[in-house]
């Protein structure tokens, strides 16, 4: 589509294709077949000299190299900073309906994606562990018995703890159940996209990004991973359709005359809905769409009180995130949160939009720049963990 396609993937994000799941968990398959989370615990402080040691200083560069690689570039051209003056004025005189809640702060700052690629940083460990953590254990209906496998900060790890998980687990409500599944697919999407993207060779003269086979095996192989690595993978193709879900459902707002993705140069403006609209009817004529029909079908009261915890759950997410130390990965776990959240919305409000006026304000159903640009982005970034996984299962299939 040339130099317009560039654009607009710059804009909103890159889209993938629809794969399919893989299977067993048994020793005796391939790793490809083990394959389709759980990080590598480092070796802990076993002694008061352990500070001397060449384990502490191997820690140390590690925790440089964290640094160095987690840092955003915040640089943009001229021509950005004019544009973005631009988009405000534009975002200021529009009617939005539910406005980013930081839009306006101080400390906001305008960043170029295309610049800051979501890869390999050397964020992790026990602080890396701890975000994830609480995220689970605040966010997703469990109480505080129930212990996930294979999670590094719980003691006393087995089958029983296993079993007793996703027994409690198959107990809850429908709603409650995707809940879980979508964090834990966003969870196995992100370390996806860490393990395609690993920094393999780190010189003064170049970096080389590329493939990890071990990285990925350690996070999503079913014997490594007792069997959690193929249910997260599962999880994450649970993700990809109600997102993809999601844009089928949002198309009659953006095909609205009065909507545009404005930049300020309305030959590009025209060119760039013209490519959204293409992608969003291919997207709509995907034959095996999710069926959200299910979701929150029961009493009203209970229906309205479970919408509300789904929202305030995603928002504490998206504070958790504020907590990541690594900035890079801040912006992109942000990014993909709000994402997420803005698909939710979106097919929670399936009737305000089929309401929607055709022309003139919509203030039943609206989304802002900042969720349209999390909703895509969000999107490309699900959409190329479903394609690495392709990959990966190529790069594994001779191994054993």
């Amino acid at each position: 589509m040339g130099r317009g396609w560039g654009f607009l993937i710059g804009l909103l994000g890159a889209v993938g294709l629809l794969g399919a799941g893989h299977g067993g968990q048994q020793a005796s398959e391939t790793a490809a077949q083990r394959c389709f989370c759980q990080d590598e615990v480092p070796d802990g402080i076993k002694s008061a000299s352990y500070k001397y040691s060449e384990e502490a200083n191997n820690l140390i560069e590690e925790c440089e190299q964290a640094e160095r690689l987690g840092a955003v570039d915040e640089s943009l051209s001229e021509e950005t900073q004019k544009a973005v003056l631009q988009w405000t004025k534009h975002d200021d005189s529009s009617d939005n309906f539910c406005e980013a809640d930081d839009i306006q702060s101080p400390d906001a700052e305008y960043v170029d994606l295309l610049l800051n690629p979501e890869r390999y940083t050397g964020y992790k460990g026990p602080d890396a562990w701890k975000i994830w953590n609480v995220i689970y254990e605040e966010n997703c209906f469990k109480p505080q018995t129930i212990k996930r496998p294979l999670s590094p900060l719980a003691s006393g790890q087995g089958k029983s703890k296993e079993n007793t998980f996703y027994s409690w687990l198959e107990g809850l409500c429908v709603e409650k159940r995707a809940f879980y599944r979508l964090i834990s697919g966003l969870h196995a999407s992100i370390n996806v996209h860490l393990s395609a993207r690993y920094l393999l060779q780190d010189t003064w003269l170049d970096k080389k990004w590329g493939h990890n086979i071990t990285e990925f095996q350690q996070r999503f192989d079913g014997v490594l991973t007792e069997g959690e690595g193929p249910r997260r993978l599962k999880n994450l193709y649970f993700l990809y359709l109600i997102e993809l879900r999601a844009l089928s459902k949002v198309l009659p707002f953006f095909e609205r005359p009065d909507f545009q993705l404005f930049t300020g140069n309305k030959i590009q403006d025209a060119e760039n809905k013209k490519l959204l609209l293409e992608i969003l009817h291919e997207i709509k004529s995907f034959p095996l769409h999710f069926d959200e029909n299910s979701f929150f079908a029961g009493d009203k009261k209970e229906a309205h009180k479970l919408k509300e915890d789904f929202r305030l759950h995603f928002r504490n997410i998206s504070r958790i995130m504020d907590c990541v130390g690594c900035f890079k990965c801040r912006l992109w776990g942000k990014l993909q949160t709000q994402g997420l959240g803005t698909a939710l919305k979106i097919l929670f409000s399936e009737k305000l939009i089929a309401n929607m006026p055709e022309s003139g304000p919509s203030y039943e159903f609206h989304l802002t720049r900042q969720e349209i640009v999390s909703l895509f982005n969000a999107f490309g970034r699900i959409s190329t963990s479903v394609r690495e996984l392709e990959n990966f299962r190529n790069l594994l299939q001779n191994i054993h």
